[in-house]
């Protein structure tokens, strides 16, 4: 198993794959985030996501049943948002890994005052597993990029 790195590691560990994962993920505002259920299906929910000091946070509405499903079981996969028609600008891009509710009054003060979420809500910090990106390149190539703690990207290309 794979142990979590915060999102300031993986941005240290592979800058170019973290900034381009971080761009398509600002490009639009609603995302997708996938959880399990209590049975182990898969959940999927729309979601905003905030880079802040040196974390990618998840915030959400109290009682909502990501909170439930991610407090019994911390794994998620979270889609960037493709965007209109079948650009990709920038790939398709998706990040796995546990998520950690956020108890405490300061970290939540520092992220209200920057972010102004609406109240009450839940906050929780992420430890990725994974990060993948893929796009297609010189309309030849499908490129799959890989990253998992503790080993560089992985490229691989298919025609």
């Amino acid at each position: 198993m794979n142990t979590g790195m915060n999102w300031a590691a993986f941005s240290s560990a592979e800058p170019d794959l973290a900034t381009t994962v971080e761009a398509r993920f600002g490009a639009f505002t609603h995302h997708v985030l996938a959880t399990l259920r209590k049975d182990g299906s898969p959940r999927t929910t729309g979601l905003e996501v905030r880079f802040l000091h040196g974390e990618l946070w998840l915030g959400m509405m109290p009682g909502s049943l990501k909170v439930l499903d991610l407090r019994r079981d911390p794994r998620f996969a979270l889609q960037a948002n493709p965007g209109e028609g079948q650009s990709l600008g920038g790939g398709d891009v998706r990040i796995a890994g546990r998520a950690i509710e956020v108890e405490d009054a300061d970290t939540k003060g520092a992220y209200v005052t920057e972010v102004e979420p609406p109240q009450p809500f839940h906050l929780f910090r992420t430890e990725l597993t994974e990060v993948v990106r893929t796009y297609v390149e010189d309309d030849t190539y499908l490129v799959v990029q890989v990253w998992r703690p503790g080993a560089p990207v992985r490229t691989l290309k298919r025609t």
